[in-house]
This record gives structure tokens, sequence and C-alpha cells, in this order.
């Protein structure tokens, strides 16, 4: 996930020097927490430390990190050493790793796939997979069937599968969902994606139907990401949590992506124009056979084996059975022996920022308790497994809690850290969902800076992360960071410069560690997190969802959503 002091006022970060922003930063920023009367400590963030914790994580040395890989062992031993270190226990029983059981399915790069009369060429034109134990794919003439966004949502009068038995055949699907196309209609959550919006909704619901098959067709603008990362992270070994026989029979054989452009052409061959069915699908629900068959012949392998979380706690000094949960995955993607020249996908920015940003949080708590300053709720940080397939190792841990869900007060999810110097506003992704959220704008306050919804809220940045897997429990979770406004000009040239050279790093290669990052930004925004998280530890407070948000249910709040 991509997320993206004016002045230096007290409590704010000592590090308003005059270095060039295009320079890394020397400094240790110290912050007092305004809202804990036990906070007369300054809490110093070392930029030294924070900077190599990335640099290690991201090194070629740990082969990008991938599940289940000689670079999980090495991740593991670190991210251990250094939790021990602080003096945080294993809260596993005493153990720091919690298995999550894993398969690894394989897809060959040797795949034989038309539609109609129309060849396809892998990882080109189309990326397909399997999540089924059984050798392989062999599909013959199984007819194509577009169900525009594939949704079923009573609660917006919406069904895309309506009249349609779908055994036996395979579904073409818009990404996004239909606000996005038609942002002031009224439907969905406008420009802001629903969680009907994205690809793992999408391959569920065409389960559910019954379907054989599920393929959707890959926008940039509405999936918010280009081609190339659905190549990049949809080939090769492709990671899912273990589960029983019954629920993986019921998955669809074949799921995958296929381009705009290969996807008009299949359309235009059966007679259809894919522009005006895409306007269709968005004005109301609609599914339209089309003429042509699918035959997708490919073999598939699978391999079991458990990857795992890092948990480790600070236990609280009055209520130790309360938890607040920090969250960040260490995996990425690993490497790609097919490619030529650079092979690894390092996941500087994604996620070995984010990872190194809780083990920075957790050593101030850790340092604070050690000075006579403990919270009086445990905190917890949940270093997960296999978000970039699917939030598999929270997804796990929501599923197999080591400490009870009514028992988790708020999750602080990072994933990608501020690269890019320090902001007047601040990002919040998916904002006015929940109470927690109002403990980061008080931690603002004494950055003199402003709380603010996401950019591209069509992205679902909030689906896109770990936080969502507990938030689907009800448990306050939050994803933010950076923000849009650099504090100066020196700033905003250099946020331009270094935006050019991460262009198209997502999920590739080039995402790499660069000495020449300003991380002022990144220290600015965990200072953040371990006010709010501070604060939140030391009262007695139970944040909830503001009603009207899909949680609500779940764990309500009391108080309303804050204004923009």
């Amino acid at each position: 996930m991509r997320l993206l002091p004016p002045v230096c006022a007290l409590a704010l970060l000592s590090a308003c020097s005059q270095q060039p922003a295009n320079t890394p930063t020397t400094v240790t920023p110290e912050v007092k927490t305004a809202a804990n009367s036990l906070a007369n400590t300054p809490v110093s963030f070392d930029e030294a430390r924070f900077r190599q914790d990335i640099k290690t994580l991201s090194s070629d040395e740990f082969e990008g990190r991938a599940p289940t890989t000689k670079g999980e062992t090495l991740t593991l031993n670190f991210l251990t050493q250094a939790f021990k270190e602080m003096g945080l226990v294993g809260a596993n029983h005493g153990d720091y790793l919690q298995a999550v059981p894993m398969v690894t399915y394989t897809a060959s790069e040797q795949q034989t796939i038309s539609f109609g009369a129309l060849a396809l060429e892998h990882r080109k034109d189309i990326v397909l997979g399997s999540r089924h134990d059984n050798g392989g794919v062999d599909i013959a003439n199984a007819p194509l069937v577009f169900v525009g966004y594939g949704i079923n949502a009573p609660e917006y009068d919406w069904n895309d599968y309506q009249d349609i038995d779908m055994h036996g055949k395979v579904a073409v699907i818009l990404v996004n969902d239909p606000g996005f196309a038609l942002p002031d209609s009224g439907k969905f959550n406008g420009k802001a994606m629903t969680y009907y919006g994205r690809w793992d909704y999408k391959f569920s619901e065409a389960s559910k139907q019954g379907a054989l098959g599920a393929i959707i067709v890959h926008d940039t603008a509405p999936a918010s990401y280009p081609w190339s990362v659905v190549e990049n992270s949809w080939t090769g070994p492709q990671q899912d949590l273990v589960v029983d026989k019954a629920e993986q029979d019921k998955h669809i054989e074949v799921e995958g992506w296929i381009t705009l452009d290969v996807a008009t052409k299949v359309f235009e061959k059966s007679g259809l124009t894919l522009s005006d069915l895409m306007n269709r699908a968005a004005s109301g629900p609609m599914n339209i056979p089309l003429k042509q068959t699918a035959n997708i012949q490919f073999s598939n392998t699978a391999s079991y084996a458990n990857s795992f979380n890092v948990v480790a706690t600070l236990p609280g000094k009055d209520r130790p059975d309360e938890q607040v949960l920090f969250s960040a995955h260490w995996d990425h993607i690993g490497k790609d022996e097919s490619k030529d020249g650079d092979q690894i996908y390092n996941g500087a920015l994604d996620n070995a920022s984010g990872t190194a940003g809780i083990l920075e949080i957790a050593r101030q708590f850790a340092n604070q308790a050690k000075l006579g300053q403990p919270l009086s709720r445990s905190v917890t940080f949940i270093a997960t497994t296999g978000e970039e397939q699917g939030l598999l190792g929270s997804r796990f841990y929501a599923a197999n809690p080591i400490y009870p869900i009514d028992k988790s007060v708020a999750v602080f999810n990072l994933d990608s850290t501020n690269i890019y110097g320090r902001t007047l506003d601040y990002t919040i992704v998916g904002k006015g969902k929940s109470e927690l959220e109002n403990y980061l704008v008080d931690a603002l306050k004494t950055q003199n800076r402003v709380a603010k919804g996401e950019s591209r809220p069509e992205s679902g940045g909030f689906f896109r992360s770990d936080h969502f897997s507990f938030a689907k429990l009800g448990i306050p979770a939050v994803f933010a960071g950076g923000g849009n406004e650099p504090i100066d000009e020196a700033t905003a040239q250099y946020k331009v410069m270094m935006k050019e050279k991460m262009k198209g790093c997502y999920h590739n290669t080039c995402d790499e560690y660069r000495e020449d990052w300003d991380l002022s930004g990144a220290l600015q925004d965990l200072a953040i997190y371990y006010s709010a998280a501070e604060t939140l530890a030391n009262s007695q407070d139970w944040p909830g969802y503001f009603a009207g948000t899909e949680f609500h249910s779940l764990r309500g709040a009391n108080t309303k959503a804050l204004s923009e």
C-alpha cells in the first residue's frame, strides 16, 4: 500500500534543521505526548537505526522476503532478536512465532489459452492461476459470461448474477465498483471503493455462484496500478492459507486477470462493444453471455509449509489482558529467477519501512517502561506474513488470535512509510470510520498538522492491508501516515525528484533502499502513532466504529465522526 513541523513548535520534532531536503537527516527527533501526564520524558526516535533496519530487511541477502523461503528465515531471526533485545516477551506462550499453515501454488509458465478463435499469451495478455491441488487446469469450451462488476450486494439492491446459472462457466468481471465509473450517481460509495470493488471479493463471490472460473478485466485507473503489477504479483509461486477440502472444492478452478485491450478484442469477436457494456454495467446490475468459449490448459503444483507471524508483547501494569495492537507485514514478493537482470523484489518501501517502523515504536515503549513509565494496557506488535498474497498472516491471526478479540482495543497498521519528507497534513486512509482516528487528530496538534482523507479513495486502500482483517471483526483499525502538502518548497522539490525515481517501483524490482531518502516525515508519523497508542493504552476507552460504516454493528462508536 502506498501512502503517501510546519514550524519548530514546542513538543514538535527537534529536527528543524536547514539541511537540503534531498539529503538524509541525521537528527534524532524528540516527541512529548500532549495527552498523557505520565509522559514527562522525551521519546527519541533514532533515524540511523530506523534507516539501518530498512536497509537490512530489504537487502539482497533477504531475497525479497517471500514466505517459506530463505528470506523468511532471515527475517524471522532478525525480528525475533530485535524484540528480545528490547525486552518484549514472546506472545505465543513465550514463543515469538505463530505458525501460519500455508499452501504454495505454482502455475506453469507454459500455458495454452484461447477465447474462441483468439489465442492469448501468458503474462502479455492474461495471467491465470489455480488454488487447487489437482495437478493442473484443463478447461475445454467453457462459456464466457460477462457479469458486470460481479457484485451481489442486497443492501445496494444490486445482483450481477441475477437469473443466471454460472456452473461450468467462466465469469468476466470489471475491476472496482460502479461508484468509480459514476461517482455522482449515488451508487455504492461514489469514488471511494467499497469492499465489493476488491479482487478477493470478486473471486469469492464467483465461487459462491458456482462459477468454473473468474477473470477480471484490468484497467489501470480503477485498479489504481498498471499491468506490470498484475504480472509481477500474480505469476510465480502464490501462497494461500490451508483450508479443508470441502471449502477448497467450492473455490473457482481458475482465476486471473486479462488486459483491457485483449478483453476489448474478445468482446468484439462476440459482436459486442466492451466500452458500451461498461457503461451499462455501471448504471445497473447486468450479465450477458459472450459468444465465446474458454479453453485453458496448464499444469499446477502445490506444496505445503508453515510460514510465521512474529508476535511480541510489552505487558501492561494495570490491565495486561487488554491489548493495543500494532501490525506491519514483513513479507514481499521474493525473487523471480526467470527474469533477466535484477531478479529480487527487495520491497524496501513495501514493507521493510513499515516493519522497521513498528520496531522503532516498540523500542520507545520498552525504553519508557524501563524508565518507570509502563503502560496500563499491554501493547503487542504483530509482524505478519503473506500480506502480499491476500492478507494471509493477519487473516490467520484474526481467526486464531493469541489474545481474545474482545480484549483487543485497537490496531495501528504500518504499510509503507513516508519517504518524501515532512508534511503539513496527515493522511488517514478511509477517514471517517472509527473513533480511533480521534487519537491521531489529538496527537497531530503537537505537530500543527491536519488530518485528511486519502487523495485517491477509489484505490480502496482501507481494504488492501492487514488492518482490514481486524476491522472485519469490529476492532477499530487505522492505516495512516504521510500527506500531500510538503512542509516547504525545498521538500516539495525533493518530493518531485524522488517520486520520479520511485515511479513504477510498486511491486517491482526497483523498490530498493536508497540512501537519499528523506525519512524525517516517516519519523514524524511514527511519533503520531506512538502518541495516539500511548494515550489509548493509558486510558480506559474502547473506541468503536461510527454509525453508517460497515463495522458499526460489531463495535459501535459513542461519538460522531469529526468533520474534514
